[in-house]
């Protein structure tokens, strides 16, 4: 699709939109992300706080990509199953996590979904031996699930023994990845996370930028979640507040929306939707548009 679409008034340089639900079924969600003007999307692909799974049949699929082509949506990945703990030292969990991510995996593939979103696992035992576990379970879907969905891994908080809050934890576990599948593997970066665990995006925000390229590389970079923070810098607790109402505050925003480097990355809202979901996201997704529109009229 073109590089630069015409939604409510606004032009998105990258897609840009909304986790959104697939309550009645996946294509459900068409109606969903034109309710809210969206440009980008993000999905489950089943109930995240269920180990029951699923596979998507040719009906479902079609239906599903039917759908998205009528919507402005250009790009739109899945978030996998929270239940999900890949690095876990207890064998039957890993192997249930394993298998659980397979079908992640193949749901993704199925429907035509960019990416799948997910977070690294909880260690519990010792940090190292998380890492690798993690990377091995990965290396085993990837090379059992093949496909052209990019797996990208979350950025976290570092509540408890959860793995990847740092961007050189967060390096190490993708340098584990081999050379052949490492083009499908990449980064997502919540803004939310990256504060909690202790990166500064208000008093430093060049500095940040440049120890992730340092450390990660832009081209790692496969999808941002915008979300404001309930939480403090560096308290490692993963709370989600609405754009600019949070500790982060909308100036980071603004930077974000305007920032060259990050121009063509996809950006989805995970933000609190209240009583009236349809409404605060489109309030949101107008107010990120706003930073966005206000520089090119200063330009």
């Amino acid at each position: 699709m073109a590089a630069r679409e015409t939604i409510g008034g606004s032009q998105d340089s990258a897609p840009t939109g909304a986790h959104v639900s697939i309550a009645g079924g996946t294509w459900e969600a068409a109606n969903r992300v034109i309710e809210i003007g969206a440009t980008g999307a993000q999905i489950f692909t089943k109930q995240a706080n269920r180990w029951a799974e699923r596979e998507v049949d040719g009906t479902e699929a079609a239906r599903f990509r039917e759908g998205m082509s009528n919507t402005s949506v250009r790009w739109i990945c899945a978030h996998d199953s929270y239940l999900i703990n890949l690095a876990s030292p207890n064998p039957e969990l890993r192997a249930k996590s394993l298998e659980s991510f397979r079908a992640e995996l193949r749901r993704c593939h199925a429907l035509g979904l960019d990416a799948l979103v997910s977070h690294p696992g909880n260690y519990i035992d010792d940090r190292q031996s998380g890492i690798a576990r993690n990377a091995d379970a990965i290396v085993q879907a990837l090379e059992m699930e093949p496909g052209s969905t990019r797996l990208l891994m979350e950025l976290t908080a570092g509540q408890g023994t959860v793995l990847g809050s740092t961007f050189e934890e967060m390096a190490d576990l993708l340098s584990r990845i081999p050379s052949p599948l490492r083009s499908r593997v990449g980064v997502c970066l919540d803004t939310a996370h990256v504060w909690a665990a202790g990166y500064d995006l208000v008093q430093s925000y060049d500095v940040v930028w440049q120890q992730f390229s340092d450390t990660l590389g832009f081209e790692q970079l496969g999808c941002l979640h915008l979300n404001d923070s309930k939480a403090r810098l560096g308290s490692h607790l993963d709370r989600h507040e609405l754009i600019g109402e949070g500790t982060i505050g909308s100036p980071v925003f603004h930077r974000i929306m305007t920032d060259p480097r990050l121009a063509n990355i996809p950006r989805v809202l995970e933000t609190p939707k209240g009583d009236t979901p349809i409404e605060t996201d489109r309030r949101m997704l107008a107010l990120l548009r706003g930073f966005a529109a206000a520089e090119l009229n200063n330009v």
